[in-house]
């Protein structure tokens, strides 16, 4: 049987992991600097993760949700703690498009309406109403077109005036729009935003998949401004690689038996990992670190020639070329074994390291990328 052909692949098989860098099957080590989609939040095979993963696996790896799992209510405080949504409940899933299907629903159920409201290159996953407020065409199919999502320009404060209504069910927006290139909402459109999803009984969920759990240096990236969302949903960094994911849900929601429900979500082992992953961002003041180091990049990118924009906050960065990214990234990675990512805008770069990066790691990135973009093809 053959695995079906659905991802370009590079000539490359990693064996082992370690903080930042991996090490392939000829023993060449690279530095991580995508961590698989922002996915790697503590580093790769974390000494406590690895712990916590082992010694629950020891003692039970799964049961469904018919029964107690103690472990669900330790990561739903250790959370709120954390995140600063104490006073909102948890539910528990697999896959960050499964966080916001369950989001959607819930607003759907909660006020009986329809209509979504989303935005121009926003990616909220690949299944079908998750798709379907995905702004983008190449991923759906036939069966995921959906009349009643609306989409909308990025920080437009007037198209969202206009698009407002009574009829809306839900508004979804990234924290920090992540494939489609690092792009970081305004504080006041956030704000406007929140008012009039307020105004209208409108549920404002934020998409904190790729820009959550400390990456931008806030524990959720719409923090910065100072909102708060309806539901917030989690996946990717929650789980340093294991498959979690969750939705963060305000009190004015009201649950019911069967009104939602998973399989795997919210197992022993994807509560061990998540556990872990808190652990580590609060003991090793991960949040802080981000914040340090993500401005030290930043700072120094934006001196670098020949790139066209830097937008970014904390250790979510996005550098706009004047051209496609691509030759620059296959150099990073083929000269100097560096993983970075690319996003919908082909001119754009994305850096989602883990958020143990050190100055002196990203130094060693700064010199590389200096020496390729004197040295690429990339118009710039």
């Amino acid at each position: 049987m053959k695995l079906f052909d659905v991802y370009p692949l590079f000539d490359i098989t990693p064996v082992r992991g370690d903080g930042i860098y991996l090490y392939d099957d000829k023993g060449q080590q690279y530095m991580d600097l995508y961590g698989g989609h922002a996915v790697i939040s503590i580093g790769h095979s974390h000494p406590h993760y690895v712990q916590m993963l082992e010694q629950q696996l020891r003692q039970i790896g799964f049961y469904s949700n018919s029964v107690k799992i103690p472990q669900q209510q330790e990561l739903a405080n250790k959370l709120g703690a954390l995140s600063g949504y104490d006073d909102y409940h948890l539910f528990l899933c697999n896959s960050g498009a499964e966080a916001n299907e369950n989001a959607l629903k819930l607003a759907s159920f909660h006020n009986g309406r329809k209509r979504v409201i989303a935005f121009e290159g926003s990616f909220h996953g690949r299944t079908s109403l998750a798709v379907a407020t995905t702004n983008d065409a190449s991923i759906q199919a036939a069966v995921n077109d959906n009349a009643n999502i609306t989409f909308l320009p990025w920080n437009d404060e007037d198209a969202l005036r206009m698009a407002m209504g009574d009829d809306v069910a839900a508004v979804i927006i990234e924290g920090i729009q992540g494939v489609g290139g690092v792009k970081i909402p305004s504080v006041s459109f956030l704000k406007s935003l929140r008012s009039m999803c307020d105004q209208y009984g409108v549920s404002l969920i934020l998409d904190e998949i790729q820009s959550g759990y400390g990456r931008s240096g806030h524990f959720f990236a719409h923090q910065y401004a100072g909102i708060r969302a309806d539901m917030v949903t989690m996946a990717k960094g929650m789980g340093n690689g294991f498959p979690v994911a969750g939705v963060l849900i305000s009190d004015k929601y009201k649950a019911r038996h069967g009104m939602l429900g998973t399989t795997f979500g919210g197992n022993y082992l994807a509560c061990a990992a998540a556990i872990a992953v808190l652990d580590v961002v609060q003991q090793e003041s991960l949040m802080g670190n981000a914040t340090k180091v993500g401005s030290h990049l930043i700072e120094k990118l934006r001196g670098l020639p020949g790139i066209h924009e830097v937008r970014g906050m904390g250790l979510m960065i996005g550098i706009e070329l004047d051209g496609p990214c691509a030759p620059l990234r296959g150099k990073l990675l083929e000269d100097y074994h560096i993983f970075t990512g690319t996003s919908s805008n082909k001119n754009t770069l994305r850096v989602l390291p883990p958020l143990t990066l050190t100055q002196t790691q990203a130094d060693v990135f700064l010199n590389a990328l200096s020496s390729c973009l004197k040295l690429t093809s990339v118009n710039i």
